[in-house]
Formats: C-alpha cells, structure tokens, sequence
C-alpha cells in the first residue's frame, strides 16, 4: 500500500513496482481493498504481488484507510505500508514545475493544501512500515529505492543482452553498443569452416586464437565494466551490447559468446543472442 503527500512520487513508486510485475491499483477506495487483495489471491496462476496507492482524493472514504489497514495486518496477508513524504519546499516547486493546483489547496494556495494534507496524513506515517522522503532523490532514485525494497535479487540486477548480428542486414536498433569485429581473419575463406558457425569449436578457436581478437576481447571487457557498473547507479536494468560482423555466421558470433561468458564469470546476468545466425 502506498500513501503520502501529493507530489512526492507516489505514482512513480507504483510504476516502480508494476514495471516488477505487480498488480497496480491507483486511486482506490480503501473500502474494496480487501476484496481486491481476496480476488488476486484466488487467481490461478497468478504472481500474488499486489500494491494499492491511496490518497485523500477518495474523499470521504478515505478516514477508514485505518481500519482497513488494520484488517489486513489481522489476516494472512503480509502488508507493507509506504508513506512518501517531501519537505515544503520541494513540493512547492515541484507543482510550480507541473503548473497543477495542490488537489487539497481548494481556493487558498498550494502551501496550505500541503500542509493540510500533511496534518491528515500523520496517523499513516506513524504506522508506515517504509517512510521514503523524497525530497533530494529524481525519479530514478526513487525507483530504485522502490526496487531494492520489493524486487527480487534477478528484478533489481542488470541484465545484460550480448547480441551478434551481420552488418549487411543493418544495425540493430535496440542496441546500447555497437562494436565492429570484421578486423578479425574471416572463417568465410577457409573452406573445412566455411558451413561451421561461431557456435561451432573449431570457428570459435579459429577466431579467438587471433591475436587482434583476444586484445579486442580484453580491452572490450575493460571498457565495457565501468559503464555496466554506471547503469546499475542509474537505475537502468537492461542493456544490449551488440557484436557484429559481415555475415552474422562466424567471428561476431564467436566474440559475443566468449564476451558473454566473462561477463557471467563477472557475476552478471547475460543472455546471448545471435540475431543472423542462420540467414546466410
């Protein structure tokens, strides 16, 4: 359950969840939150990670958001309760920003909406599980507060696509990085690896016996590290590092394999793609 004062992120903290997988409910009346929590609960085959964001729009409903939140800790439910809060002056900028009116503010300004909002809130932060203020954390910040509070290990780690590809049918667009291996000798030209693939030993050790190929590996691995490392800081938790040569068959396959493998060694999650393989 996700409460807390108007423009401190509420619904980015909802997307960070629904972006998990959870099953996201905005704006709900407290009163059909059980009933919503008993229905998920008795889908089949469903993930049971549900998460509610209540505010005071819901009017006069929303003065038994206590006792609706003191149902569900009675009953077999696990609750988590998040209240988001934000100091005044950041708020305050933050609507100025938006050029929305305060939804508490009613015909006076914006700085008495929020402090009055923060009076009727003050019995939730007390009973909140996870207080979040907000007010030096972005967007992305918050999502991954949000992230390392409810994810999973494998939902707040990055995952990383190493993808081979040939360059005579394009550059793949869903790449982060692009990099070039057609310096590499081409197996193409040696007739007994010709119909093998870079899947295949004998092209893969072809390839990377190459000297310019395991310089190119290596010093790749370098680079590559810090900007892996950033992405997790940044809250980005998938990226694509494609490798490609003429064809797509022999030396990016090759080098995307091996890449791959270090980087699991590493301690990441990788997949590994090979987009052309199988089009010659």
């Amino acid at each position: 359950m996700i409460t807390g004062l108007a423009g401190s992120g509420r619904e980015t903290a909802a997307h960070a969840l629904e972006d998990m997988g959870w099953y996201v409910v905005y704006n709900i009346v407290p009163q059909l939150i059980p009933r919503l929590v008993e229905l998920h609960a008795s889908a089949e085959g469903r993930d049971y990670r549900v998460a509610v964001v209540v505010d005071p729009r819901s009017g006069p409903f929303f003065a038994e958001l206590s006792d609706v939140v003191a149902e569900l800790r009675r009953s077999q439910h696990r609750l988590r309760l998040v209240f988001l809060t934000a100091d005044e002056a950041t708020l305050v900028r933050r609507f100025d920003s938006v050029r929305r009116p305060h939804p508490l503010q009613g015909e006076e300004g914006v700085l008495e909406g929020i402090r009055r909002e923060r009076e009727m809130l003050a019995a939730y932060r007390r009973m909140a599980d996870l207080v979040i203020d907000t007010s030096p954390l972005n967007v992305h910040q918050l999502t991954m507060k949000m992230r390392s509070a409810f994810g999973t290990s494998a939902e707040t780690r990055l995952t990383v696509t190493m993808l081979s590809f040939g360059f005579k049918y394009g550059i793949p667009l869903e790449a982060d990085h692009v990099s070039d291996v057609r310096f590499i000798p081409n197996p193409y030209w040696v007739p007994e690896l010709r119909a093998l693939r870079g899947t295949d030993q004998p092209v893969s050790d072809f390839v990377l016996r190459d000297a310019n190929a395991g310089e190119f590996v290596e010093k790749y691995l370098e680079m590559i590290t810090p900007a892996l490392r950033g992405y997790v800081s940044e809250n980005k938790h998938f990226t694509t590092l494609a490798i490609g040569c003429t064809g797509g068959k022999h030396r990016s396959v090759a080098v995307a394999e091996r890449i791959g493998e270090e980087l699991r060694r590493a301690g990441h999650a990788v997949r590994i793609r090979h987009r052309d393989l199988g089009r010659e």
